[in-house]
């Protein structure tokens, strides 16, 4: 059985990553922690087989984290950053999951980290040489992932009069006869992005595409429930607004929320 520890700063993708694993039967939890600090305690006293290491967290990123390792472990990173060169990953016993996880996806990762441990037995025991130099790596990785700044604020500008628009407060993004809005304070905002532009810029454990015409902010919704042509979702607002969820996004907005 491998020994994995998992560390994620958002606990419900902590407790659904730990269900997975022990679904599969091959794999003994640790431990696990949303605090990275917590987890390098653990870590500097309990020897893993493996660490799953979500990459954006507060206080300190997945490759600060392996910085300050007192040992090298092999890593599978969880990230929802699927605009990221995440072939860069696939090197040595450095795997990814993309959020939401699959449990194929995890089978084939852990089919990986076996092959690699079987590779380091046979090297000899104790012999790490089949692993990489993890901090080394992870240095490599995060300059070639670096990621554009999160938006905070956004510019509405109509006329001579240039609105400033805090993003946590936007309920959601949509598109409208060619020109993109952000919902905020019960109105709606002109901005000179589109949707892919935020897609690649919002914090993604914040804001989910629902629909190719939609971004909505997670802290926003209220309800779902069915409508006459899908899914729909009502947002916590002054219009209390409603908007489709498109049928292939239902399932990892369900999982965004934990349901």
């Amino acid at each position: 059985m491998l020994k994995a520890f998992v560390l994620d700063d958002e606990r419900l993708a902590v407790q659904r990553l730990v269900r997975l694993l022990e679904a599969t039967g091959r794999v003994d939890i640790a431990g696990s922690a949303t605090d990275p600090e917590q987890a390098l305690a653990f870590l500097a006293r309990h020897p893993v087989d493996v660490l799953f290491l979500d990459i954006q967290m507060p206080g300190l990123t997945g490759f600060q984290v392996i910085e300050r390792l007192e040992r090298d472990v092999p890593v599978v990173f969880t990230t929802a950053f699927d605009r990221y060169a995440l072939n860069a990953f696939e090197v040595n016993s450095v795997d990814y999951l993309l959020k939401p996880i699959e449990p194929d996806r995890l089978a084939r990762a852990l089919d990986k980290l076996e092959r690699v441990r079987r590779t380091s037995s046979r090297a000899g025991t104790g012999d790490r040489r089949a692993y990489p130099d993890m901090r080394a790596l992870a240095r490599e990785l995060a300059s070639q992932l670096s990621p554009a700044p999160r938006l905070e604020r956004l510019a509405s500008r109509v006329g001579e009069r240039t609105t400033i628009l805090d993003v946590a407060r936007v309920s959601h993004f949509f598109a409208q006869d060619k020109l993109t809005f952000a919902a905020s304070g019960g109105r709606d905002h002109v901005i000179d992005l589109t949707l892919s532009d935020l897609e690649s810029r919002l914090d993604p454990r914040r804001f989910v595409r629902i629909h190719r015409a939609t971004i909505a902010n997670l802290a926003f919704v209220q309800e779902l429930y069915p409508g006459v042509d899908g899914v729909l979702v009502r947002i916590k607002d002054e219009k209390r607004t409603e908007l489709s969820v498109a049928r292939d996004r239902v399932r990892e907005l369900k999982e965004r929320l934990g349901i």
